[in-house]
């Protein structure tokens, strides 16, 4: 296991979890990726670091070129070619080579604001526009996120973050509507999207983020698809930290236009901090069976809890003895 954090670094994984130890060989915590990746036989390798393609090219490179699959919650890696197509082909290209495969998921994009809509278009026979919501808590995320969402800045700051570029606020829409256009042959030649400041009228306090009252609590994002200027796809994604605090729900909603409607609402919101978490490891047995390439959830099986062997998923059942 590799991490760079110094609290980490030389101690047992399984300590750092809570589980018990007792009998078991140690996992120990090391923040030299290659000395984890040369000294142990991996089938596929985790990346949980970066959010955009560029930041984390190098470490897929890292493991690609080794002959290790690998999965990462990079949101943009979720449709790679969406917004850096020279890097999306150029990892094609490696993982073919090294004959494995790479694939970016997560709660969001990978699931709630894409692939589920997607699946619940099997039921139609023709979709015209497609509307999905999340509102979320911020509350389970740590130190990167709430730097992103720009958690705590004052009003002049967010707007200056807005302007320059630096804040980041939801990453993920140009994914998500690739992904369903891609899927339900629904195109598009334009996507706008916009970014609003949650302003909290009182103090909000999460494990890894704080907002004095007038300060910014979270972000309202959302974005807009279009083909010869009619909408098509249309995504709305309210988070912050603590939104209890002021009465707000949060939520998963998805409406598709067609025939016929369908309408779907799940509340509240499926848990985003454990959400991510279980898609990583639930895609796990499906990327490594998987055909070489750079993929899309698109590319693998339906995603499921994976509560058995996952060998028996990656290579059939008694596989291993």
């Amino acid at each position: 296991m590799c991490d760079r954090y110094e609290g980490y670094v030389g101690k047992d994984a399984r300590a750092l979890l809570g589980l018990d130890t007792a009998g078991q060989t140690p996992i120990l915590v090391s923040d030299d990726i290659a000395q984890v990746l040369g000294n142990t036989p991996v089938d596929c390798c985790v990346i949980a670091t970066d959010s955009f393609v560029k930041d984390v090219f190098p470490k897929i490179k890292e493991a690609v070129t080794r002959g290790i699959n690998v999965v990462t919650i990079a949101e943009e890696m979720s449709v790679a070619s969406a917004q850096s197509p020279e890097l999306a082909l150029e990892m094609d290209r490696l993982a073919k080579e090294h004959k494995v495969s790479i694939l970016g998921t997560g709660i969001n994009p990978g699931l709630m604001m894409d692939l589920l809509a997607v699946c619940l278009s099997g039921a139609m026979t023709e979709v015209s526009h497609v509307r999905c919501e999340r509102g979320n808590s911020l509350s389970p995320f740590g130190g990167t996120v709430m730097h992103e969402q720009g958690i705590g800045i004052t009003v002049d700051q967010f707007d200056q973050g807005v302007q320059d570029g630096s804040l980041a606020g939801h990453v993920g829409f140009h994914e998500s509507a690739a992904m369903i256009s891609k899927a339900l042959g629904l195109p598009y030649d334009t996507l706008t999207q916009q970014m609003r400041p949650i302003i909290t009228e009182v103090d909000r306090k999460s494990p890894h983020g704080f907002a004095a009252a007038g300060h910014i609590a979270g972000v309202n994002m959302s974005a807009s698809a279009t083909k010869d200027g009619k909408e098509v796809i249309e995504l709305i994604h309210p988070q912050q930290i603590e939104p209890e605090q002021v009465g707000v729900d949060t939520g998963d909603y998805i409406t598709l236009t067609g025939s016929p409607d369908i309408n779907m609402a799940v509340k509240p919101e499926v848990n985003g901090g454990i959400g991510t978490i279980a898609m990583a490891c639930n895609v796990l047995p499906f990327v490594v069976a998987a055909r070489p390439g750079l993929l899309t959830m698109l590319d693998i099986p339906v995603p499921r809890c994976v509560m058995g062997d996952y060998r028996d998923i990656a290579f059939g059942e008694n596989s291993h003895g």
